[in-house]
């Protein structure tokens, strides 16, 4: 495929925003996690990792953990947790944890490298760093995990919850990436979500990763928050590129949806900015970042110019899994913890999602797979296709055409249509095979997308997504 991208530029277009803005998945993954059924089980995965073992015995694993617990509930939360301040909880948890690695250890061959490893959540440190380390022994115990700094090793932490200390002990552990929640500096947003996070203790986060010698810091933030306006959200902004300078900076929409959240249903719904207004922070965020350097990667991330996602997605070599945007798109994604998603070869596998459900099945000696997904060879097509625009912001038909056997224009003669529309309205571009998406339509890149979904071309999905902008 062509590596000649484009410079990472993104414009704030209100003509396309307003035409195309419409729900539709993020695309973590094609098919997208609501066509998981649970006729896809146990036993069927470790057929597949067998496989996986045998056809690709030197292909690299990234592997992922989740922590669900949190000790306080963030009114806009839309993850899989457990809130409790009862630290004991955890106790019991690691050790069914424990187990689960053991058991997922043994179907992967020795021989195949962790060399990405990622702690999520909840909050990963609302464990101690003496869990913590009792957690990555047993990692390195029953996988064989990239050492020194060959490995890509992250870690997802709320500043409200590192005691001093604890930021230097996930580096010698092996920790290099960073990842830490800021949301919003502004008091009387931070009150409106129930996270109040004083400013001191997320600078004391940030200083203590540097010099305990992170490669690379992220910080999450998120607009469309009660209380939060234009001005408020831009001073956020120019606050923590000015004095924390981060490598990357995560700017998540929020999406209101109380029926799928509970969390957000104690979210006053007339605190929120309006529909437009959420669009002139963004349009503010987008010339904020740009004026001080930073390149739009992708699906609300934004990195410096040598930050490895930035340079990665110029050479073409950027990847999209459950875990976001990531550099290792060789690797088969190997996950525990309850409600996690592993991708193993042509299938997805997730595991079940209450501690209850996921203990029970553990005592019984089974693996905690509930659900997943074999994908059939147009899943796999269109994944391809959907991966390559996500993290490229292009296409190129021929290759397509070259690695599937296929011509381009009949396989996707239902897509002509919409494609030829949004070359016309100028979100997408046609330079010989490449179809590229222009500056302007960047930020509708799941727009894009959409055009390839089989299923929600066929009216095959039920769930209500987030609006793409």
């Amino acid at each position: 495929m062509s590596n000649a991208l484009l410079s990472q530029k993104v414009i704030f277009d209100r003509r396309l925003i307003d035409k195309y803005n419409r729900s539709g998945p993020r695309y973590t993954s094609y098919p997208t996690a609501p066509h998981f059924h649970e006729g896809f089980g146990p036993q069927k995965w470790r057929e597949y990792a067998h496989r996986s073992n045998q056809e690709t015995p030197d292909k690299p694993i990234s592997l992922y953990v989740h922590i669900p617990f949190c000790d306080t509930v963030c009114y806009y939360c839309a993850c899989n947790r457990v809130v409790t301040p009862d630290r004991s909880r955890a106790v019991e948890y690691l050790e069914y944890l424990f187990r689960e690695i053991e058991q997922v250890g043994k179907l992967f061959s020795r021989k195949r490298e962790v060399v990405q490893l990622h702690l999520g959540g909840g909050t990963p440190t609302y464990l101690s760093l003496e869990q913590l380390t009792r957690l990555q022994a047993c990692l390195g115990e029953h996988f064989t995990l990239a050492q020194g700094d060959k490995g890509e090793f992250g870690v997802e932490v709320d500043p409200r919850e590192v005691p001093k200390g604890t930021l230097t002990g996930m580096r010698q552990l092996g920790y290099n990436r960073i990842s830490i929640g800021v949301q919003d500096l502004d008091f009387n947003v931070q009150k409106a979500v129930n996270r109040i996070q004083p400013q001191e203790i997320t600078w004391q986060a940030v200083e203590e990763a540097r010099q305990a010698g992170f490669q690379s810091i992220n910080l999450d933030l998120i607009y469309g928050l009660p209380l939060q306006s234009e001005v408020t959200f831009s001073h956020t902004l120019e606050k923590v590129i000015r004095e924390l300078s981060p490598d990357r900076l995560a700017i998540f929409n929020y999406a209101h949806l109380p029926q799928y959240f509970s969390p957000q249903r104690r979210v006053n719904e007339a605190q929120l900015p309006t529909p437009e207004e959420k669009l002139r922070i963004l349009e503010a965020a987008i010339q904020i970042l740009t004026k001080a350097g930073y390149v739009y990667v992708g699906m609300d991330h934004f990195a410096k110019p040598d930050d490895e996602l930035a340079v990665a997605q110029r050479q073409g070599l950027l990847h999209r899994n459950f875990q976001g945007y990531t550099t290792h798109g060789e690797c088969d994604l190997v996950s525990v913890g309850i409600t996690a998603i592993s991708q193993v070869g042509p299938t997805y596998a997730q595991n079940l999602k209450t501690l209850e459900s996921y203990y029970e099945r553990l005592n019984a000696g089974e693996l905690s797979i509930f659900r997943g997904l074999e994908l059939t060879p147009d899943d796999l097509i269109r994944r391809q296709v959907i991966m390559r625009l996500i993290c490229d912001f292009q296409l190129d038909r021929a290759w397509v055409e070259q690695q599937f056997g296929l011509i381009f224009g009949d396989y996707f003669q239902a897509e002509q249509i919409e494609l030829a529309a949004m070359v016309e309205e100028g979100l997408l571009e046609e330079e010989g095979s490449i179809l590229r998406v222009t500056p302007g339509g960047r930020l509708l890149i799941r727009n894009v997308c959409l055009v390839f979904d089989w299923y929600l071309r066929n009216a095959l999905q039920n769930k209500t997504f987030s609006k793409t902008i």
